[in-house]
């Protein structure tokens, strides 16, 4: 597909823009930071994002932590605002009739009379979408079933439920220090037309430059065209390219690999990457590539949710994690990262000081002997 410059003037009410607009500006949860990638931005030393706001629902697993609260949620995301987390991430896509909403899934499902019935979310209108699920005013919306990972339909249960709800609402209703990173979801299977693309960014960048005010953004996406759209038509935050890194393979080879994602971040002026942990954990001297291009590299996965995987990263240089086990990991960061910054003093309060618990030690020869071995045990 050859993609053409969409000029910044074709989306409508980017002239609510702020001057100067950039994460330098804004206040995070830790006081000093890091340059983001290939621009003048700052970042906290080691970003903790939060999957979905307060963790990904997961209805099929044992852990009844994946089955809390809501994913994608606005008592998600306020939830896990109570912890020392700087983003929340969640999944943007646009209904029929132009309108971002949250949800992860491509499809939506329900149940009437017994019969399961499953639609597109981006085929939906925006009232049709709000429907499912619990409603706002108390009474209850169409039943929401899920399909899981091993084929099997299930209902959308959790112990904390809350109802669907738009981008814009997000932008009103979330904690408003909580940076946000935005993942524009696209169907992994699905060939998009420019013109389609450019729709649907136009219409999430119009919310987001109406209702961000000073809160920091992210914007990311595993559609390699749609990261350099996005890119093209604004220039005020920073873009990321998702990628499982070979874990799956794709039609698309822009997507089989971290070689090929740093290639299409240098070539698209995109800000960095968000990784499968395991492909970062296979191949170690990527993070060093990754680094040497100026790039950021953030990751996802289920090893996210190990305190001593995630300080493994930090030692690394990888720059944030994305998790679903927000508070244990937050709590983790604290006790085995952030106190060692230069930055520490910013936590204490008075005179009481934050212990650290459980910081590993390392010599730079056990570092680079774990580095050797993790490849190896991954593959296990």
């Amino acid at each position: 597909m050859a993609l053409k410059a969409v000029h910044v003037s074709d989306v409508p009410n980017l002239d609510q823009v702020p001057e100067n607009a950039s994460l330098a500006l804004y206040s995070t949860r830790f006081s000093k930071g890091v340059e983001f990638g290939r621009v003048a931005s700052r970042i906290p030393k080691f970003l903790v994002i939060g999957h979905r706001g307060n963790g990904m629902n997961a209805l099929q697993s044992t852990d009844n932590r994946m089955r809390g609260i809501k994913e994608n949620s606005i008592l998600s995301f306020n939830t896990a605002a109570k912890f020392p987390l700087d983003f929340v991430e969640f999944d943007v896509q646009v209904t029929k009739d132009g309108c971002p909403v949250i949800f992860h899934d491509d499809f939506i499902l329900t149940e009437d009379e017994g019969s399961v019935f499953e639609k597109r979310v981006t085929e939906l209108c925006l009232s049709e979408f709000l429907c499912y699920g619990p409603q706002r005013a108390g009474e209850a919306g169409k039943p929401l079933l899920r399909k899981t990972k091993d084929g099997r339909i299930v209902r959308w249960e959790v112990e904390k439920d809350d109802s669907l709800c738009t981008l814009q609402q997000v932008f009103d209703e979330v904690e408003p220090s909580l940076g946000f990173n935005i993942e524009i979801k696209l169907d992994d299977y699905i060939v998009y037309q420019e013109g389609y693309l450019i729709r649907v960014l136009q219409s999430i960048l119009q919310v987001v430059f109406e209702y961000a005010r000073d809160r920091p953004i992210i914007f990311s996406t595993f559609q390699p065209d749609a990261a350099l759209l996005v890119k093209k038509l604004q220039n005020t935050y920073p873009v990321f390219f998702l990628t499982n890194g070979g874990n799956e393979i794709y039609y698309d080879v822009r997507r089989n690999s971290l070689d090929e994602a740093i290639k299409l971040c240098l070539e698209g002026g995109l800000q960095g990457i968000v990784s499968e942990v395991k492909a970062v954990f296979r191949n170690p001297g990527a993070a060093t590539k990754i680094k040497d291009a100026k790039l950021s590299l953030v990751t996802y996965g289920k090893l996210n949710n190990v305190a001593e995987a995630v300080y493994m990263q930090h030692l690394m240089g990888i720059e944030g994690v994305i998790v679903d086990f927000v508070q244990e990991i937050t709590e983790a960061v604290c006790d085995m990262i952030k106190p060692t910054e230069e930055d520490g003093d910013a936590l204490l309060e008075g005179d009481r000081k934050m212990q650290v618990k459980s910081k590993p030690h390392f010599t730079q020869r056990e570092l680079s002997f774990l580095l050797k071995l993790i490849p190896e045990l991954i593959q296990l």
